[in-house]
């Protein structure tokens, strides 16, 4: 192993006969725009370079303006980057010809190199942190890929026919890894879905099987216990916005938890552009409703437990309800969720726009008091029991998702000599159950979180 090549803090050393180069002789920057009719293409950090689904309004969450003339083009083979996110590993070899961002970098791979082994080794976690060295932060949740440094980055080249073998192992060995991967994440998907039945059942039919039913009215619902009361949103809801309250603590919404306290140290959960002036953002209050008008329709609201300012694009209420915890259940149950993707309209490629108009007339149900407190009880019971099991369920994920990236890392820099293994027959699996991040614009039109 050789290591008298420079500053190789992070790859160590490498076999004698591999060559140590700069990026600079490998890369060639390509900058090709007006191709406006091809497809969409994103960079994703789970996966590299993605064809982009613009029928997809989940995935579309940013804005895709109607002239992609200054868009750049990609071909197959080339190498795409999100130059503000590769601290994050968003870049890779591309598989589709298709267009990006005017923002990102592009580059021709000018050299004779595999390109799998070259996207499966610098997508590699050792050299993603040479990324994240070669980047600056010019704001919070802004982080500005370095050219000139980004040209200085080593990377271990191996002879092409040690490329080839290195990819024909990593494709067998994580293959394996994926199934097992896989295996686990569908579990945790089937758990969820139990979590969320739970919570809908509870809120929409109650505890006691016995009890009388009632046509609700509502074709979603059907039918309710029939001592329960149906009422409207707009009875519930007040809007309220009060905004020049810069000093309080920046919050975000989430459809998995609701409100939540954003951490603004965190470079990678502040991807999105934050105004340097926040007095135009809302004040939200514990125990007020936020709701992210444009991801209604996911679930991105919730009752607050914090004191904090939100994106003025939100929508803020006080709640005319005595029990704020069962509300926040039950408008959070994928009943609701349901009610208020239908309130919300698509105004163009990946923008939901939730109709205020609309969402004052959505049901709510209201059962009496007693029930409610019983129905939080529940709830909390059932959720804390399948939480176990997904928590040991998502560390053994982290598990081998950590020696898959370990692997990876020690075959790319010959760490593991793998010349001379014998690869078996297989079928190879692709991992699946992320939800890829599209990170094609960083904007601020109320689509933040």
């Amino acid at each position: 192993m050789s290591n008298a090549h420079g500053n190789l803090e992070w790859l160590g050393g490498c076999p004698n006969h591999w060559q140590v180069l700069k990026l600079r002789q490998i890369l060639k920057p390509f900058n090709e725009r007006n191709h406006p009719n091809m497809q969409l293409l994103s960079v994703v950090r789970e996966k590299g370079v993605i064809v982009r689904n613009v029928e997809d309004k989940d995935e579309n969450h940013n804005y895709v303006p109607d002239d992609l003339s200054s868009y750049k083009l990609v071909k197959r083979g080339q190498f795409a980057m999100n130059k503000m996110k590769a601290w994050q590993g968003s870049y890779g070899v591309s598989k589709f010809d298709g267009i990006v961002s005017p923002a990102y970098f592009v580059f021709d791979i000018n050299y004779d190199v595999n390109e799998d082994f070259f996207n499966r080794a610098i997508r590699s976690k050792v050299y993603v942190s040479y990324f994240g060295q070669a980047s600056d932060g010019i704001r919070v949740g802004q982080w500005d890929l370095s050219m000139k440094r980004m040209k200085e980055i080593p990377f271990f080249l191996p002879p092409r026919d040690e490329q080839d073998q290195i990819v024909r192992f990593l494709d067998w060995k994580v293959s394996m890894v994926n199934r097992l991967i896989n295996t686990k994440r569908h579990e945790i998907k089937a758990i969820d879905a139990m979590k969320l039945s739970v919570v809908s059942s509870a809120v929409t039919r109650g505890l006691n099987p016995d009890a009388p039913m009632k046509y609700s009215g509502v074709k979603w619902l059907g039918d309710i216990p029939a001592h329960w009361q149906t009422i409207k949103l707009r009875q519930l809801l007040h809007p309220i916005s009060v905004k020049n309250h810069p000093e309080l603590p920046l919050l975000s919404v989430v459809r998995e938890r609701g409100v939540i306290v954003r951490d603004v140290t965190d470079k990678e959960a502040n991807h999105n552009f934050i105004p340097d002036d926040l007095s135009d953002y809302k004040i939200v209050k514990k125990g007020q409703f936020a709701m992210n008008k444009m991801k209604a329709w996911q679930g991105s609201y919730g009752i607050s437990n914090y004191t904090g300012i939100v994106s003025p694009a939100y929508f803020i209420f006080d709640v005319s309800f005595d029990n704020l915890e069962y509300f926040h259940y039950a408008i959070r149950s994928k009943v609701y969720v349901n009610f208020f993707a239908q309130a919300s309209d698509g105004i163009r490629v990946g923008q939901w726009d939730l109709q205020m108009d609309k969402m004052k007339e959505i049901p709510f149900i209201v059962p009496p008091s007693d029930e409610q407190i019983a129905i939080v009880e529940y709830i909390k019971r059932m959720l804390v029991k399948h939480d176990v099991a997904i928590e040991k369920l998502t560390e053994e994920v982290a598990v081998l998702e950590e020696y898959k990236a370990k692997l990876i890392a020690d075959v790319v820099t010959g760490k593991i000599d793998v010349r001379g293994i014998e690869i078996p027959e297989y079928e190879y699996e692709e991992e699946v159950g992320i939800d890829d991040e599209d990170e094609e614009c960083e904007n601020n039109d109320g689509s933040e979180e």
